[in-house]
Formats: C-alpha cells, sequence, structure tokens
C-alpha cells in the first residue's frame, strides 16, 4: 500500500509540472511552438496487444507522424499505472493525459456513461456500422462530451470491441438457466441490474481477480468480450460460452479537459477525428481477431460448450432489459433521461439509415 501511495504521489507532482505548461488553454497559441514536444501518458485498460492497448500505440504512432513528432504519447498497458478504477481516476486529475477505458468502470466518474450498459440498445446486424452512424452523425456524443467535461474529461470516441460473451461452469442456454448464477461484470450499478433482472447473482470485480475468482469457486461465470477471455485465459477455468447478444463491449478513448483544451484546435480535431475515422477498421480487426482467439479456444479446449440464443430467447431477454431502463434515470446523474431519448432516437436513426431491421 505505501509503495502504491509513493507512486501515485510522485506521479501526481509530475502530472502537476505539466499542468503549468498546459494551463493556459486554447488562447495562448493556435499551433504547437517549433521545436516543442509535447509529452504525454496514454493508460489503457487492456494488456499488451489488446484491442485498447493496439489502438492507443496506433493513435500515438498517427499523432507522432501527423505533427513531426511534437506529440508524442507513451502507451501504458493494463496494471502499468494501477487498476481499472484507478487509470480513470488518474486522467480526471491529469496524472495521465489520455485513458481508454469501458463504459462501466469510467461510469464511477461520469454516470451518464452507464447509458451503454443498457441491454439490448443495439441491434446484432451492422453493429460497428450503427455506431460509427451514432457518432458521427447523431446527437449523443455532443451530449456525452457535456457530461464527461463536467467531470474534468473529453471522450474522444465510442469504439466496438465485439460482443459480451457469458463464460460459465454451468449451461446458459436458455433465461431459465441464468437464475442463482453468481456473475463477475465490470464496475457498473447499471450492469448489475441487468443481471440481476435475470435472475442472475451479479457482482462487479477487478480485471486481475476474475482467474482466480472462477478458479476457486467464488463465481461460476463472468461476462468480457472473446478477447479478453482468450488472452486473460479464463477459458481454463470455465466450460460454457454463451452469448445472449445483449450488449457489445465498448471502449471510450478519453482525454484529461485541461490538457485537451491546451491543446490547438487542429490538434483536437486530429485527436477526435482519428477514433472517429477508425470505428470500423478497428471493429474489422477485432472481429478477426476474435475469430482467431475462439478458433485457439476451440483447440486448447475442445469440450467447452459455444451456445448463441436464438431470437425467440433475445426477445424475451429484451422484454425483461427494457424493464431496467428507468433505472438509468434513477442513477445516471444530470441529463440521464435526455441522454437516454437521444441515445435511442440516434440508433433508430442509424438503423434507418443503414437499412436494418
Amino acid at each position: 500500500m505505501r509503495k502504491r501511495i509513493f507512486i501515485f504521489a510522485v506521479l501526481l507532482v509530475f502530472a502537476l509540472s505539466l499542468m503549468g505548461v498546459f494551463a493556459g488553454g486554447k488562447k495562448e497559441a493556435s499551433a504547437p511552438e517549433e521545436g516543442r514536444v509535447i509529452k504525454a501518458k496514454f493508460a489503457s485498460e487492456e494488456i499488451e496487444g489488446d484491442f485498447m492497448t493496439v489502438w492507443a500505440n496506433n493513435f500515438a504512432d498517427y499523432m507522432r507522424e501527423q505533427t513531426n513528432g511534437q506529440v508524442d504519447i507513451t502507451v501504458y498497458p493494463y496494471g502499468s499505472l494501477g487498476d481499472t478504477r484507478d487509470i480513470n481516476e488518474l486522467c480526471q486529475i491529469g496524472v495521465v493525459e489520455f485513458v481508454f477505458s469501458d463504459f462501466a468502470w469510467i461510469s464511477s466518474f461520469v454516470p451518464q456513461a452507464q447509458v451503454m450498459a443498457l441491454h439490448y440498445l443495439w441491434p446484432k446486424d451492422k453493429m460497428p456500422q450503427v455506431l460509427e452512424w451514432v457518432v458521427e452523425n447523431g446527437d449523443f456524443m455532443p451530449l456525452l462530451e457535456k457530461s464527461f467535461r463536467k467531470n474534468g474529461m473529453v471522450p474522444l470516441a465510442v469504439m466496438y470491441e465485439g460482443w459480451q460473451w457469458l463464460t460459465s461452469k454451468v449451461p446458459a442456454k436458455t433465461l431459465e438457466d441464468l437464475k442463482g448464477i453468481k456473475a463477475r461484470l465490470m464496475g457498473s450499478k447499471l450492469l448489475v441490474e441487468d443481471y440481476r433482472a435475470y435472475g442472475m447473482s451479479p457482482t462487479p470485480m477487478s480485471y486481475g481477480e476474475v482467474y482466480s475468482a472462477l478458479q476457486t469457486g467464488l463465481i461460476d461465470a463472468q461476462v468480457n468480450p472473446l478477447f479478453a477471455d482468450y488472452s486473460m485465459k479464463f477459458y481454463e477455468v470455465t466450460n460454457y460460452f454463451t452469448q445472449m447478444w445483449a450488449e457489445p463491449f465498448l471502449g471510450i478513448p478519453t482525454v484529461n479537459m485541461q490538457f485537451f483544451d491546451s491543446l490547438p484546435e487542429d490538434v483536437q480535431n486530429l485527436m477526435k477525428n482519428y477514433f472517429k475515422d477508425n470505428i470500423i477498421k478497428a471493429a474489422e480487426w477485432i472481429d478477426k481477431r476474435n475469430a482467431g482467439d475462439r478458433e485457439k479456444i476451440e483447440q486448447e479446449k475442445p469440450d467447452i460448450a459455444w451456445t448463441e440464443w436464438d431470437d425467440a430467447e433475445v426477445a424475451k431477454a429484451r422484454e425483461m432489459a427494457k424493464k431496467v431502463y428507468p433505472t438509468f434515470v434513477e442513477i445516471g446523474g444530470e441529463d440521464s433521461q435526455l441522454i437516454l431519448d437521444t441515445l435511442l432516437k440516434d440508433i433508430e436513426a442509424a438503423k434507418n439509415a443503414l437499412g436494418v431491421k
């Protein structure tokens, strides 16, 4: 504990010195000074080689290329600067300039982000294309940014990382099978309510604790995207993979507001446009990665049973999930009803524009 506090204090002092450099805001300059290098840290909640860390590194490379090295970003994979909650807090207070987190863990700081935890918001078909349309053309992102800014951060986009899988030691072929299952979730009050609606016994737990919790029987199941199930070896301590089509795993690349607002507008645009312009490319990358990881899991543990819920089972689950929507309005903070209504409207508009049922 003392070591962690010491490291945190060192990072805080370093961050405060950086804030002095950037505190002047956008009025100080319209472009980086010649020869001046803006150094920044980017904390990822995933390990080396997984989606968030890979695309954070791609972003860092892009920014160096586009600014001739004047924006120099260093990426820190999961565990380098703390746990999932820690790195979001470090971004909020400016110890790190960027964090790549999911909607659940960051919701401790921006409760409005929990809207993306609601189940059965998104269509099964053309999910990345619908997301891209919402981010590019909808009214949702400006509202989300408003909420983030009130908490000292700015979302750069929302990225698709594949659909979440429920992995369990017991079968989960139907809604009835879910009753009583003890499942680990990410840290979101709304996710807990989502899975509780199906009769499950959900519990938030740190990413690094999941394997041992499954191994020791502390939990029966956990929810993660497929690439995480492979890279973190969760498949070794589970028997069943179930696709409920309830929630895609969505990552939010986020930047500290004070740092971001201190940058020239053209640099800000580079940062936002990079992620928005790569939603589809990143989705193709992760879909290919997930397919490859599934093959590896099937080879390494061929007795795992795979189930994908059909439309009839999904329809029953969707009706149960909708009962949780009002809970978001209760716990989602300021403008939560407007945010939910806007996201639902944007998704429907995207589906109509893309011909998705």
